[in-house]
């Protein structure tokens, strides 16, 4: 059957509209809308609540796309019994995102393995999803493409794509130096970035430590001074999440292999039992 005239004007103007939800289920909502006999407001109203509802879910979907996460991690699947160290009411205050509002920064500290990217990753995910830009990189991988934007004089245009957004999430600070130019890189970013948006660090340094990936007590102490002026510090000195979980499979592998060899041995008992 063809579409009416009116009908094919709708759908075009829909388009050209750029609204694809409407498009996709102006038909079905005027359907049940018939049989319930709602009003031509009531229709509209439950389209436009559509589109408006796809549209927040589609915006979610590329925030979390551009800020670009190693893995997708929720506060849900983190083990805070691993780690008792770590403030739980806090966190969970950070992931209502004032912070966010405020600028101020978060600071994750703890060894290698003990949920600090997880953490990180998460409060990231919460901000996108409450419609805030962020951009996760691991520090190395920042510096060095500072270093190749400024050999190709791009680094102004890269600092203030940086400066536009909500979150930065600096991940494994403290596990490779700086050169000087590096660590002069990252401190620009730092400085930027005060009081105009909230950075996060995870890093498995104590701060006295810091001048050693840095080179440099007097810029050290400058880049601390920003980023602490406004922060939440988190601590995490739990065993590692890793270790931990490499000692279950071990045991549960060890204990597989036990099972099998009792299970040997009682065959083979048997089997003598019978030859008697």
């Amino acid at each position: 059957m063809s579409e009416r005239p009116s009908e094919l004007l709708l759908r075009h103007s829909l388009k050209q509209l750029k609204l694809p939800t409407m498009l996709r289920d102006y038909a079905t909502v005027a359907t049940r809308c018939t049989k319930e006999n709602c009003d031509y407001v009531t229709y509209l109203w439950r389209l436009v609540e559509r589109e408006a509802l796809d549209r927040d879910k589609r915006a979610a979907e590329r925030r979390i796309k551009n800020a670009r996460f190693p893995v997708i991690k929720t506060l849900d699947t983190f083990d805070f019994t691993a780690q008792p160290s770590l403030k739980e009411k806090l966190i969970l205050e950070l992931m209502v995102g004032q912070y966010m509002e405020r600028h101020e920064n978060v600071l994750i500290i703890g060894n290698s393995g003990t949920g600090k990217t997880h953490l990180a990753s998460a409060l990231g995910f919460a901000g996108c999803q409450q419609g805030r830009r962020v951009r996760f990189y691991t520090v190395h991988a920042l510096v060095t493409h500072l270093i190749e934007m400024s050999e190709q004089r791009q680094l102004e245009r890269t600092l203030r794509q940086l400066s536009r957004l909500d979150v930065l999430i600096l991940d494994e600070l403290g596990y490779v130096p700086f050169t000087k130019t590096g660590a002069e890189l990252l401190f620009e970013v730092i400085s930027r970035a005060y009081e105009r948006l909230s950075v996060i660090v995870t890093t498995n340094l104590p701060f006295e430590s810091w001048t050693e990936i840095f080179g440099s007590e007097r810029l050290t102490g400058a880049l601390l001074d920003r980023l602490t002026h406004r922060v939440h510090i988190l601590e995490a000195n739990g065993p590692s999440y890793r270790l931990l979980e490499s000692k279950r499979r071990l045991g549960r592998r060890d204990s597989g292999e036990m099972e099998s060899d009792e299970l040997a041995q009682a065959t083979a008992a048997s089997g003598d039992k019978s030859k008697r």
